[in-house]
């Protein structure tokens, strides 16, 4: 896998994917930036949620389950000195669906978790990382 990261301006870059993607990441007003694009490291806890999120709905799909929809809600707490890096990460899945397995559902954030998510396995290694879900029936208001 390859990446290339180019220097727009000030504290602005473009990464771009060798599948040909691109996006926008700038620093904080305070840092020198225009707020024009995400923060990197918000970038890595995106990258994190898609990886699991990526997982736990494709477990789901095999074990048959009726999800009609997965959110990965996460929250990260960072050191106050730098480097500034993440200390605390939860991820909790809102799993909306018919007749939800409430098994199938930890088993499938487990899996992912321990596993399957190459993101969150490595981050493991120095962060504290926790999971959690609920479930959610169709038509339910959030």
């Amino acid at each position: 896998m390859k990446v290339k990261i180019k220097w727009i301006e000030d504290v602005t870059f473009m990464g771009e994917s060798e599948t040909g993607h691109a996006v926008i990441m700038d620093g904080a007003p305070e840092n020198g930036g225009r707020n024009i694009g995400m923060r990197p490291m918000e970038m890595l806890l995106i990258g994190m949620g898609g990886c699991t999120s990526f997982d736990v709905m494709t477990i789901l799909k095999k074990s048959r389950q009726a999800v009609v929809d997965c959110v990965a809600d996460i929250t990260a707490e960072r050191s106050d000195e730098i480097p500034k890096v993440f200390t605390k990460i939860h991820v909790h899945f809102v799993i909306t669906g018919n007749d939800m397995n409430e098994k199938q559902v930890a088993r499938a954030v487990e899996l992912s978790a321990e596993k399957y998510c190459s993101a969150s396995i490595m981050l493991s290694k120095s962060v504290e990382i926790t999971h959690g879900f609920e479930i959610k029936a169709v038509g339910t208001q959030s």
